[in-house]
This record gives C-alpha cells, structure tokens and sequence, in this order.
C-alpha cells in the first residue's frame, strides 16, 4: 500500500540530483537505481529531508537548500595549522583529501596549503557555505 505523502517513519524510494547554484552536478542517481531510505534514520541530512515532506509519488522538484539547512556554514575554526612532521612521507598538494583518526571516527581534512615547516589543513564539509540545489524525483512512498 503506497501513502500518500511523505513524513516521518515513512519508507521513500527517489532519484536526486545534488548540484551547486551553477548547475554543477555533485551527486546524482538519475542514470541507476533509485535510493531507498526511511524518513528520519538518519542517512541524509536533516535539511534535505525536511525539504521532503509534504511530497508525493510522481513529484520532480528542485528543492533550494541554505547553507544551514545542508552541510553547515563555513566555519574558520575548522581550518588547522599543523606542523609539517604530522605528514613526513606524505607527496602533498593542495586539495589533498587526508583523514585522521579521532575518537568519534575518522575526520576528513582538506589540504589547502603547506610549506617545510607547517601544513593547513581544512576540515569543512567540502559543501560548506553553499546554496544547493536538490532535485528529486519522488517514485515510492510507503510505510516503513
């Protein structure tokens, strides 16, 4: 039995489409399968499937999401300085994804810059302080 609309607890199968404001796509599932995903459970964030609700079977939308809304400001204390030691046989160049190892999981950084003594190392979501665009294609709504 399909329900009408989607809201929390409920079973959304769709395609999206990620892309920023100058209609580059970064993410996309248009061209395969659909994604299947219960409202709520935490596998896309929350501002996305806010923007969601409300929706129903055979909607294709773009959906505006604000920075606060999708992957969070850009925040300049995530941008470390760190000594050139931490990354002794390392080939870096700038855009270098590295991950360190916190008590929480792994924690992505971006190098942005680096010289003998120091590295600067970027841990912002790479989508930080960016206005998406997420299109979606609504093609099952059921109970979870």
């Amino acid at each position: 039995m399909t329900d009408a609309a989607i809201g929390p607890g409920k079973a959304i199968t769709m395609h999206f489409a990620i892309k920023l404001e100058d209609g580059q796509v970064i993410d996309s599932n248009f061209d395969t399968d659909p994604v299947r995903f219960t409202f709520g459970d935490g596998n896309i964030p929350e501002g996305f499937e806010q923007a969601l609700l409300g929706l129903q079977v055979g909607d294709h939308v773009n959906l505006t999401i604000a920075p606060e809304r999708g992957f969070g400001m850009h925040n300049p204390s995530n941008i470390q300085v760190m000594p050139r030691s931490q990354f002794e046989d390392m080939d870096l160049e700038p855009g270098l994804v590295v991950s360190f190892q916190e008590p929480g999981g792994e924690l992505p950084g971006v190098i942005t810059d680096f010289n003998d003594d120091k590295v600067t190392v970027d841990f912002n979501h790479p989508l930080a302080g960016k206005t998406l665009t997420f299109e979606v294609a609504i093609k099952a709504i059921d109970a979870a």
